[in-house]
């Protein structure tokens, strides 16, 4: 999720295990706890751009990470504010929740985390969008109410409470409108008799009323949409895989690293003599468009030694205008 999503809830658990003693200093340090797993960005920023995807979400989003965290994280803590009543246990365990309650919650994002690192298993329930103010701005608004209450106060912890349990409401809720979307794309393609090994699909950005799906059809993709206000039946269009295109760079270390990133949603595309990498897996700006453009795309470029380097294709910022309203129209349905 994004930045301040993860500060709101880290602040929020901050507040549940540890305000009644320390006041606001538990919103504090649960916040910054909630910030610590994302800093695997900057570490991403000095190395190559294929590494730096793989490494996101990954030891810093793991329950190994927040064991070994907390008790040094503690430990400081404690050192900084000893006269305060809290403990290294206390601190300790602030910092265990605030930080593991982190990658639970990205797990439930397309990108999804590797909670359980060191093992190869990816968590990704793909039912929230990685912004959603349906569920940020309610639970920030209940953690500032509780923020201007003393730490004694009963009411404080009613209102930091009371946001806990929307925000996992919405949460709960998002998981059920993703089932009732799953059911009407897999009966869309029953009704047009369409034949398919696999069915995916993800909440549209910031809502929860507008779902796409992808859907493996053997050598093409078909990529679908569907709101909840829809009136006329579900659409799909066909994506070419154009693995073959690929050749012998098939076998290149580059390319089955991106696979497997993209869990091997992905299609080959070539453009001015150029081959594109685009991952299925976040969708395209535009599923209207006449050329399909992907949020994810990258540019396969042969090294001197024969391997192969990517660059990440440019965004348009004023493209992202039409497609953020092109979106708000596509939620109201078709």
């Amino acid at each position: 999720m994004d930045s301040l999503t993860q500060i709101v809830l880290g602040a929020a658990v901050g507040e549940a295990v540890l305000g009644k003693k320390v006041g606001n200093k538990a919103m504090l340090y649960g916040a910054i706890a909630g910030t610590i797993p994302d800093l695997d960005t900057i570490v991403g920023e000095f190395l190559d751009p294929l590494t730096a995807i793989e490494i996101h979400r990954g030891i810093s989003h793991s329950i190994v990470f927040s064991l070994l965290m907390a008790p040094i994280l503690g430990w400081i803590v404690a050192k900084i504010h000893r006269k305060e009543i809290a403990t290294w246990q206390n601190w300790s365990w602030l910092f265990f929740w605030g930080l593991v309650t982190h990658p639970l919650l990205d797990a439930h994002t397309t990108w999804g985390t590797q909670l359980f690192w060191p093992f190869d298993l990816r968590l990704a329930y793909q039912n929230i969008f990685v912004i959603d103010p349906l569920y940020t701005v309610p639970f920030l608004f209940f953690l500032i109410l509780a923020l201007r209450l003393p730490k004694t106060s009963e009411k404080r912890r009613k209102w930091n409470r009371l946001g806990l349990i929307v925000s996992t409401s919405y949460m709960v809720l998002t998981l059920l409108l993703k089932w009732i979307s799953f059911g009407k794309f897999e009966q869309a393609l029953a009704d047009q008799n369409i034949q398919y090994a696999e069915l995916d699909t993800r909440p549209a950005a910031f809502n929860t009323i507008l779902w796409y799906a992808n859907i493996d059809a053997g050598d093409k993709y078909l990529l679908a949409d569907y709101s909840f206000f829809d009136t006329q039946p579900i659409t799909f269009r066909e994506v070419p895989k154009n693995h073959n295109l690929l050749g012998e760079l098939a076998a290149s270390k580059t390319v089955k690293r991106l696979a497997k990133i993209a869990e091997n949603w992905y299609a080959i595309e070539v453009r001015n003599g150029d081959f594109y990498f685009n991952d299925l897996r976040f969708g395209t700006y535009d599923l209207e468009a006449k050329d399909l453009k992907f949020v994810f795309s990258y540019k396969l470029i042969p090294n001197s030694n024969g391997a192969l380097k990517i660059q990440e294709a440019e965004r348009d910022p004023e493209a992202m205008k039409e497609v953020l309203t092109g979106l708000w129209s596509r939620i109201w349905g078709n």
